[in-house]
């Protein structure tokens, strides 16, 4: 977070987007822990909320995001219309997508349209976070009927392997 001045630091806004006030607090840990001698590091793996209704959230790379930086992309998604849990809340619109490498199964990005969205977004920041593969995202075992588990069937039909939709 050090500028090219020695010893100012700058966070937030002034530093570079997105123009999060959660981004920002991290980046001002960092910038204190460095300044204190510490060598710290920002992850920019940083999630995004629309609190809209339904709401939007995302992190990690986009398609399009993925296939420039050089990954072989593949998609799994997952509408909440065969979400238990979404229909309960009355929130079947939506749908989870992960976007992931195809050759090495690694985790690049999810995006969310659905009650919670903002929610559930941290979980996929964590596994981001992580270096969480498709498959660890498959294999964690969500709670049912609850909207989590829509990241776990997102990456299951990643895989083909879905059971509660079609695999195409």
């Amino acid at each position: 977070m050090e500028t090219s001045v020695p010893g100012v630091y700058a966070i937030g806004d002034a530093a570079r987007p997105p123009l999060l006030a959660h981004k920002a607090m991290k980046e001002g840990l960092v910038a204190a822990e460095n300044a204190a001698g510490k060598d710290s590091a920002f992850d920019y793996q940083i999630p995004s909320v629309v609190y809209t209704s339904p709401e939007w959230a995302g992190v990690g790379l986009t398609e399009e995001e993925a296939k420039r930086a050089g990954y072989k992309v593949k998609v799994g998604k997952f509408p909440l219309a065969a979400s238990g849990r979404a229909l309960t809340l009355g929130g079947a619109e939506g749908m989870v997508k992960v976007v992931g490498d195809e050759e090495t199964d690694l985790l690049l990005g999810v995006f969310i349209v659905g009650p919670q969205a903002g929610e559930l977004i941290a979980e996929a920041a964590l596994a981001l976070e992580m270096g969480a593969t498709l498959t660890d995202l498959a294999l964690t075992v969500h709670p049912h009927p609850t909207l989590s588990e829509s990241l776990m069937e997102a990456a299951e039909a990643f895989h083909k392997q879905a059971i509660h939709i079609l695999n195409r």
